[in-house]
């Protein structure tokens, strides 16, 4: 009787560990489609770091191309990316909606010096992250940017 409940219990673990599959959805140097906003639709997200912080829980860091977010700064008016955003999964969730690339790229240097930034002001509790849809922190960081309310 002894040997029956070890063996099923061998091939119940069996089973699990061969079925187990991968459940981290995101990975760096993913390039994604979005819910974007109107005129946007060609922008795209790459993944260029994921952390897990004990606060907070896993943080997404995440650059935008192909933006045409006003800018009274920029030269031509209008800036197209934006090279960090520290987003939850959750609002990652709510905005993807294919995979583009899958390049397993490392990030470049605009991308680590916005993170690094980011980072020394996280560890201080005056930086946080984002969860709310992609789309919706790219209109409410244009509000702030041609309103001038913002930390440069």
């Amino acid at each position: 009787m002894i040997k029956l409940y070890s063996l099923t219990a061998v091939i119940l673990l069996f089973f699990v560990g061969c079925t187990k599959k991968d459940t981290m959805k995101y990975h760096v140097g993913q390039e994604w489609n979005y819910k974007t906003r109107p005129g946007e639709e060609n922008s795209i997200l790459k993944i260029f770091k994921i952390e897990e912080c004990p606060a907070t829980g896993k943080v997404l860091h995440i650059s935008i191309n192909g933006l045409k977010m006003k800018d009274p700064h920029h030269p031509e008016g209008i800036a197209d990316k934006i090279s960090h955003l520290p987003v939850t999964e959750e609002a990652l969730d709510k905005s993807v909606i294919r995979i583009k690339k899958d390049t397993r790229k490392l990030p470049d240097s605009l991308e680590m010096d916005g993170y690094s930034y980011w980072k020394k002001e996280f560890d201080k509790g005056s930086a946080g992250l984002f969860s709310i849809p992609i789309s919706e922190i790219v209109n409410e960081m244009e509000k702030s940017i041609v309103s001038g309310d913002y930390i440069k």
